[in-house]
């Protein structure tokens, strides 16, 4: 009787890979054995991995990998990112951040309304692609030293003294240290439509917005009280 492929293997099966493989040399040299489809088992316990570089990667960082971000690009983004190094604070960089906030705000305010809604808002767009950009540098979701998001939900909150003006004094240490507490708070709590922007929304877009709808919030706040109060307490 002509042995067939199935042969050499059944009885080789139980002796391990290396019995298995003299049985398949013994099939390739054997010039009177017929082939025969025979199915094809993986013992127990055995695992087979793809190597390293066959894995699936990153989509985000595969379509962007840091390497190709230009030098002058990386420099600017991580420069209003940190915001001018604000982010490298040790402490409480987010605090820090909102501090930032409040210094940009003191010259911007003095513009006018419509100067400073545009540069709010342009202020939102760089800041989503700083933050974008950071996030690829620092290999990090939102990383602690990214506070572009800081400063523009500060600027956010004061906008209510800009729209109210000349009833508020721009400038009013009480109504600047309520802003930034109100927004301060608010953004650690991110109560939920913040949460839910930052939850819902990927790279540099989920960094910032979460913190624009917390400035937006602490705006609504800080206008009703100076709607309410009228100008500063005790004045």
């Amino acid at each position: 009787m002509t042995p067939t492929v199935a042969e050499p293997y059944s009885r080789a099966g139980s002796l391990g890979p290396p019995a298995a493989a003299f049985a398949h040399a013994a099939v390739l040299l054997h010039p009177r054995l017929r082939v025969e489809r025979v199915p094809v088992s993986v013992p127990i316990g055995l695992v087979i991995e793809a190597p390293e570089n066959t894995r699936e990667a990153d989509p985000v960082r595969a379509a962007h990998p840091v390497q190709e971000i230009h030098p002058i690009e990386r420099r600017v983004a991580l420069f209003l990112a940190t915001g001018a190094g604000a982010g490298q604070a040790p402490i409480a960089p987010g605090t820090v951040g909102s501090a930032v906030g409040i210094l940009v705000y003191l010259p911007l305010a003095g513009l006018g309304l419509a100067l400073y809604a545009v540069t709010v808002l342009g202020l939102i767009f760089l800041g989503i692609w700083a933050a974008d950009v950071a996030e690829r540098v620092f290999e990090s979701k939102d990383d602690g030293r990214i506070v572009i998001d800081e400063i523009v939900g500060q600027l956010l909150t004061l906008a209510p003294l800009v729209i109210l003006a000349p009833r508020v004094d721009l400038r009013s240490p009480f109504w600047l240290v309520t802003g930034f507490v109100l927004f301060r708070w608010l953004d650690i709590w991110k109560p939920g439509p913040a949460r839910w922007a930052e939850q819902n929304f990927r790279g540099g877009t989920g960094v910032v917005l979460d913190d624009v709808v917390a400035g937006l919030l602490a705006a609504i706040l800080l206008g009703a009280g100076v709607l309410a109060v009228g100008g500063v307490p005790g004045d």
